[in-house]
């Protein structure tokens, strides 16, 4: 079987004894670098073999592990820390060998981007990932902006050489005045967490030199909820707008004139009529 096993993120008392038998278990152990991942096998104990397994070999592992797991070998997948395959290789192996009817065992454990979560004194009852945004200032930008309204809390990873023009862009496109949270260096000895507005986010990157150094965990409030409209009102404007144009469009008006809900306004077309063809 495979093993998909998190690893510490920091501090390596995270590992779990469960992790730490799969590992030291395993005839082989699947590494995004080996060298790095060679000092935790070793303090382990660990006697398997170990491959590399990162972004630009992953396809052409898959061929192998599949024939070691058929010959009842047993795997481990690691990344550098945390979690396999959140922003990290492993996808691709896992869908393959999935699809062959392999037998996969998650190993559950540190994850960056829940760490940071659990202590941001943001929403946590529905969030979504978005991992690293572009690196290009414009696609960054333009992706923001399909995020802008979007109600869930948003978890971000971003290098420590581009925090500074991220954190500038959140502002401007999300608004200053919205809710965020940093988390740096997480587990580790120099780990330090930031809490404010966007706009004092922005500025303490600009200001503390230590800002952007290390592992960087960006979380961010959704957008407030649009206000509901007066039924008779929206169904008033809608009723007009269906008959001169398609249902998608008369939404799209709708919600930009009264100042609510894009989906509330397209459901309530649906169950007015169609609109014009």
């Amino acid at each position: 079987m495979l093993y998909v096993v998190a690893t510490p993120i920091g501090n390596l008392d995270d590992l779990s004894p469960r992790a730490a038998a799969a590992l030291t278990g395993a005839d082989l152990v699947l590494a995004e670098d080996t060298r790095h991942s060679g000092r935790l096998l070793r303090r382990l104990g660990a006697r398997g073999s170990v491959l590399s397994l990162h972004e630009h070999n992953e396809a052409q592992r898959v061929g192998e592990v599949l024939q070691r797991l058929q010959q009842g070998q047993s795997i481990a997948l690691i990344s550098d820390a945390g979690t396999p395959l959140v922003s990290d290789p492993g996808f691709r192996l896992v869908r393959a060998l999935a699809d062959a009817g392999c037998r996969l065992v998650p190993v559950p454990g540190a994850c960056a981007a829940i760490a940071a979560l659990s202590v941001a004194g943001l929403p946590s009852d529905r969030f979504v990932f978005e991992g690293f945004v572009a690196s290009r200032a414009a696609a960054r930008r333009e992706r923001l902006q399909q995020l802008a309204a979007d109600e869930r809390t948003l978890i971000f990873y971003e290098a420590p050489h581009r925090i500074a023009a991220f954190l500038q862009d959140l502002s401007a496109v999300f608004g200053g005045d919205r809710r965020g949270f940093v988390g740096r260096e997480l587990t580790k000895l120099h780990e330090t967490v930031y809490r404010g507005t966007l706009d004092q986010l922005s500025a303490l990157a600009q200001s503390d030199p230590n800002f952007c150094r290390g592992e960087i965990v960006v979380v961010v409030a959704g957008a407030a909820a649009a206000p509901a409209a007066d039924q008779a009102e929206l169904d008033a404007m809608l009723a007009v707008l269906l008959e001169e144009m398609p249902a998608r469009q008369a939404a799209r008006v709708a919600a930009r004139l009264l100042g609510v809900g894009r989906n509330e306004a397209y459901r309530r077309t649906l169950e007015l009529g169609t609109g014009k063809a």
